[in-house]
């Protein structure tokens, strides 16, 4: 219970914390708070109260096992505490620990049995659902503790100004503003390990889980989130090389410059391709014959295309003939709400015949892209 007090906590100062900055920022120009900020504001005041409910139970709760707990040392030992991931989920399995919760959302339990894995096992299966595709990383991502709509606003249109001759009134010029709405789509996966391996204490069970639910959300996630980013992107440049559809160098730099003027001086500019968009892009060359791809120097960076990072995306479509081979713009510009993170469950009656526990994983979670100027595609057609 202390870890998840201690994790709402930090939650709590970070809001806190993107409130501050709000707000001086609002001083620094000696202004008002605009409606986006208003609305800002409002969210992050409603999560911190939300967070402050929760920790408020929590510690609750933990006074009233406390005081369980002390009134029950003259009937039975304390139960020790689980070494590792791997002892407690056997232990889950095998009915010796009654559960383990690590919440960021409240859900009704699996039937007729479950129980939640710890904190570090659920950020290892959250890593390898990074690792399977770059929806993860290369958006903005919002964690939400429930999952209600979410709508973000974003400004469409700024204030114009122009001369103004001496007496002559003042043309009102305000900003246009609209806003996408992210829901909370469910996808899911089911793991089970055999009876026998969950008490070997050899086999590696944190380990194969993390493994086999992570990749299978991950996969599920990035690639509902990149058909999500390639619908929405807004600007397309057509052609390629003969009936394959490979982008050209020519191609690539329309791509570039045919996103909006102002989103090519944001952080965050880069490519998505499959594997056979990279394999083409390497061997691309400019027309002094000099390769344009570029190796990164720093281990764990990203390599260059044009200067820009590039990010290989196995849910973006292969290279050929109508097919949306390359994504290239201001990749944050979309947008992913993840509520309540991975949850991670587990039931040793769904498979009660065959001897089995059966692990399930969740995650619930939508993106869309704020401005549709600020990605582009490239389309291979036939020439």
């Amino acid at each position: 219970m202390s870890d998840f007090i201690k994790a709402q906590s930090e939650t709590r100062n970070n809001l806190v914390a993107q409130m501050r900055e709000v707000i001086d920022a609002v001083a620094a120009e000696s202004r008002g708070l605009s409606s986006e900020e208003k609305i800002k504001i409002e969210r992050l005041e409603a999560d911190i109260e939300a967070r402050d409910a929760a920790i408020a139970t929590a510690q609750k709760v933990a006074e009233r096992e406390a005081r369980a707990v002390e009134a029950a040392e003259g009937f039975a030992p304390v139960e020790a505490r689980q070494s590792n991931d791997g002892d407690l989920l056997r232990s889950i399995a095998k009915g010796e620990v009654r559960g383990h919760e690590f919440v960021r959302e409240t859900r009704a339990a699996l039937v007729p049995s479950s129980n939640t894995v710890g904190q570090s096992f659920y950020n290892q299966v959250f890593e390898i659902a990074s690792l399977v595709g770059p929806m993860l990383t290369t958006s903005e991502v919002f964690n939400t503790a429930s999952g209600e709509s979410l709508v973000i606003p974003t400004a469409t249109a700024r204030s114009s100004i122009g001369s103004v001759a001496a007496g002559s009134a003042i043309t009102e010029s305000n900003p246009t503003f609209s806003s996408i709405t992210l829901g909370a789509e469910k996808y899911a996966a089911l793991v089970s390990v055999s009876s026998e391996l969950l008490t070997d204490a050899g086999f590696d069970i944190s380990g194969y889980i993390a493994q086999e639910l992570g990749t299978a959300l991950g996969l599920s996630a990035n690639s509902v989130l990149t058909t999500k980013l390639a619908a929405a992107a807004g600007s397309v440049v057509t052609g390629g090389t003969g009936v394959s559809g490979v982008a050209t160098y020519e191609n690539l730099i329309d791509l570039v410059y045919g996103i909006a003027d102002g989103a090519r001086v944001l952080p965050g500019l880069g490519f998505q391709m499959s594997k056979t968009g990279i394999a083409a892009a390497r061997k691309m060359k400019d027309g002094a014959g000099n390769y344009i791809w570029s190796d990164s120097a720093v281990p764990g960076q990203p390599a260059t295309l044009l200067g820009y990072s590039v990010y290989e995306n196995p849910a973006v479509a292969a290279t050929g003939v109508g097919n949306k081979s390359v994504l290239f713009g201001h990749l944050p510009s979309f947008k992913v709400r993840v509520a309540g993170g991975i949850r991670v469950d587990q039931s040793s009656d769904y498979a009660f015949n065959t001897d089995v526990v059966t692990y399930r994983g969740i995650i619930r979670l939508d993106g869309g892209l704020t401005h549709a100027t600020h990605i582009g595609y490239f389309k291979g057609g036939a020439s």
